[in-house]
């Protein structure tokens, strides 16, 4: 009885070993494993000669996990028929029918249940969950049995490659290594989460980062809002122009006509070098955009038109803001000082659970870097923009804002915007 005891205890430990090699293999992320096959070692050599044929690798995983289970069922059996025997008469009519007339078929529920989970769900699991790891810590035995099954691995994909091609016209079934968006990202975020709060990240990782984010981030999320654009009437003089530059300091200026919804064009600082009579005679023209459009989309109409600034829409047709090829830039390689960012944005810990935040922070970076759950929604972006779609207008200065777990005090506000807020979290 020990005898068949420890072949099946063994036979169900390398079907989980064969069947989580299998998943963790699949499930593993390539970037990360074609990282360590360059490095220099025993084991970068191992996962070299492991994965230099996908196809033959879970091949031999499907043909050790195949001879388990058939050595498994062998034993399982007359383990069961002797623990059966040993068990009939029972108390129990209905249990002594199942043991004795349908024995077969309880033999196989029971081999099967043990099966499923030991060697199939558990380790499978497990092995996704941590695929990369587990793929180089079983390395080894992994390569020996792949040098076993070696020739039966190769003969089997060679008749299912001529199946393939004989039988249904496809070519044969070779894997090859592609990278995925999926497993940069997944890279990445893992390379992120290894780094302590006080290090400082690769500009490399950075870029990566936000180049992944980059195809869903929209016009409104990068654009210089309304509220902080310098702008002046068609029809105003040189002079309030220059005065203008020179108060702002600015190098573009946004001119409409009556309104700031009515957008003509733009002024560039330099034209006033060529002494013009009018505002007209040095407008250059704009682009307009819808702020819904994707940034990549608005990056690629403006080098297309030959345009460095577009005009952003709200939905009504108004001006929701402007939006630069240099703010499009910035979201992938990272903040770049220009006129509308002289103002430094304030985010003090003014004690353990209170914030002195600007409004114009965006939620996400604020979740992200000071391990907040502020309410996210496609509606806002900021702070600022937090409060005013739960209050529905502008509050007043020293005004109390309760927003979920989190109550916010407007500290400084205009007539257009919240400008300054202290955040406290609420104790539950």
């Amino acid at each position: 009885m020990s005898y068949q005891a420890t072949i099946i205890i063994s036979s169900l430990i390398f079907s989980a070993f064969f069947s989580g090699m299998e998943i963790a293999f699949i499930s593993s992320n390539k970037i990360q494993l074609e990282i360590e096959k360059k490095q220099k070692g025993f084991l970068s050599r191992l996962l070299k000669k492991i994965t230099q044929n996908p196809s033959k690798f879970i091949a031999t995983m499907l043909i050790g996990n195949n001879i388990a289970l058939v050595i498994y069922g062998l034993y399982m059996g007359d383990f069961l028929i002797n623990l059966f025997s040993t068990l009939i008469p029972t108390k129990y009519p209905i249990i002594d029918y199942f043991l004795v007339e349908l024995n077969l078929f309880t033999q196989t529920i029971f081999s099967s249940i043990v099966i499923l989970i030991t060697a199939e769900f558990l380790p499978k699991v497990f092995f996704q969950i941590y695929s990369n790891t587990l793929v180089k810590l079983f390395a080894f035995p992994a390569y020996f049995f792949y040098v076993i099954f070696s020739f039966l691995s190769s003969f089997v994909i060679k008749i299912s490659d001529f199946v393939l091609k004989k039988y249904l016209s496809t070519s044969k079934d070779n894997i090859k290594s592609v990278f995925s968006k999926v497993d940069l990202e997944n890279y990445i975020n893992e390379q992120m989460e290894n780094v302590d709060e006080n290090d400082q990240i690769d500009n490399e990782i950075v870029i990566f980062q936000n180049a992944l984010e980059f195809s869903e981030v929209r016009a409104k999320e990068v654009m210089v809002p309304r509220t902080e654009l310098s702008s002046i009437e068609i029809h105003d003089s040189i002079n309030n122009l220059s005065d203008l530059f020179t108060r702002t300091g600015h190098s573009k200026i946004i001119v409409y006509k009556n309104t700031i919804d009515d957008i003509l064009g733009y002024v560039h600082a330099f034209d006033l070098f060529k002494n013009p009579k009018s505002i007209k005679s040095i407008m250059m023209p704009v682009k307009f955009v819808p702020e819904t459009m994707l940034a990549k989309d608005v990056l690629n109409f403006l080098t297309k038109k030959r345009r460095s600034l577009a005009v952003v829409l709200d939905e009504y047709g108004g001006t929701s803001g402007i939006l630069t090829i240099e703010d499009i830039v910035e979201e992938l390689f990272g903040e770049i000082e220009d006129e509308h960012d002289t103002a430094d944005l304030i985010e003090q810990v003014l004690e353990n659970n209170t914030f002195l935040f600007s409004a114009r922070l965006e939620v996400d970076y604020v979740n992200e870097n000071y391990k907040l759950q502020l309410p996210t929604s496609e509606n806002y972006e900021t702070i600022g923009g937090l409060i005013v779609f739960n209050t529905e207008t502008i509050p007043s200065k020293k005004e109390s804002i309760k927003i979920g777990d989190f109550e916010f005090i407007v500290e400084k506000v205009s007539n257009t915007k919240i400008e300054l807020v202290t955040l406290k979290i609420i104790s539950n």
